[in-house]
This record gives structure tokens, sequence and C-alpha cells, in this order.
């Protein structure tokens, strides 16, 4: 038998029955606090959407804290997670650990309010495409939808950074890293927090 390593924490709890054991994912749920963490997928995707729309459903005005530790992943999941957040009627304080890359970043720039810890991180650049191939139609397809995901992309950097479209093409050009004061300069971020 294998040691997991990583698997999810517990929580020992005495109460009126006995000891309970409780996931510590269940734990932060309860207290309002959400993770995104590793690639992003549709699997954690559909998890996140569900968990947004059950705390809206138990306080529509409650506050949701994020934390997002995370290098991207499918952008095509991560603006359905993106709309998501956008239509909740809760605010959403996202908070950066590590480092919110690429589709991590957009959706971390996407919170109400937006908070980094002191060492933490944010890449933004343009969405890439690996092993295109095939006829030069299907080349030439791919070609231009990743071009409309460019345009996406770079609107919703848009519309939570106040910077112009010709300022994020250009920053999004290339793999572009912000320390936590660059990124609030940048318009990435709105606080260096210590505690959380």
């Amino acid at each position: 038998m294998s040691l997991n390593m990583y698997r999810t924490p517990r929580i020992l709890r005495e109460t009126s029955g006995g000891i309970s054991v409780f996931n510590i994912e269940d734990e932060m749920l309860e207290d309002r606090e959400i993770e995104l963490v590793g690639e992003i997928d549709a699997d954690k995707v559909n998890s996140l959407i569900r968990q947004l729309r059950h705390l809206q459903k138990e306080d529509e005005n409650g506050e949701i804290t994020m934390f997002v530790n995370s290098p991207g992943g499918e952008v095509s999941s991560g603006l359905a997670l993106y709309d998501v957040m956008q239509a909740v009627s809760c605010p959403i304080r996202t908070v950066c650990l590590g480092m919110a890359a690429s589709m991590g970043a957009l959706l971390f720039m996407a919170g109400n309010q937006r908070d980094m810890l002191p060492h933490s991180r944010v890449m933004i650049h343009d969405p890439l495409s690996y092993n295109i191939g095939g006829s030069a139609l299907s080349v030439k397809a791919r070609a231009d939808d990743l071009m409309r995901i460019r345009d996406i992309t770079a609107e919703v950097i848009v519309r939570h950074t106040g910077k112009s479209m010709e300022e994020v093409l250009e920053v999004t050009s290339k793999d572009t890293y912000f320390e936590a004061q660059e990124a609030i300069a940048f318009g990435l971020a709105d606080r260096i927090v210590e505690k959380i």
C-alpha cells in the first residue's frame, strides 16, 4: 500500500455524538472559502462553479474568498468560471498565493477585491497553442480561433485593469511577470496583505 503524501487533510472535532471527522475543504466551504489550485481543467472548474452557486444560494450577498495558486490551463473552462464569477451576486475576494499565471491570472484579477501575499506573482501572456498541424485550412481555422481567444482574454484584462487595449496587447505579447507591487501598479491587484 502506497502512502499518498498529498491526501486531503482531515479535521477531528469532538461533538455531543462523539468524534467527527471533517474534510478540510468542507470546513473552508462553511467559512465561504474556496481554492483554485493547480492546473485549470473542466473537472476543477465544474467543482468551483458548484461551490460558488451553493454559496450564493446560502447567502446571496455574503463575500466569498477564492485562493488562487495556478499556472493556468484550459481557456474555455477558465472562461466558464470567469463568467460565473461575474454572474453570481456575491462579492468575490481573490487572494493570490504563490503564482497566478495565464488563465489563473485572469481569474485572480476578476475578483471584486484582489489581494496578494507579499511574495506572490502574476503572469499574463497571449493564449498558447501546441501541435498545430494538418491541412492549410485547418491550420488557418486554428490560428483564427487563437486570435479570437486572444481578443477575448485581452478584453478581460482591459476590463479589470483599466489599461488600453494597446497596452494590454503589448504586455501580453510575451510572458510578463509582475511582483506584487508591480501587479498593483498595473491594475492586476488591489493590495498586498500579510494576513489572510
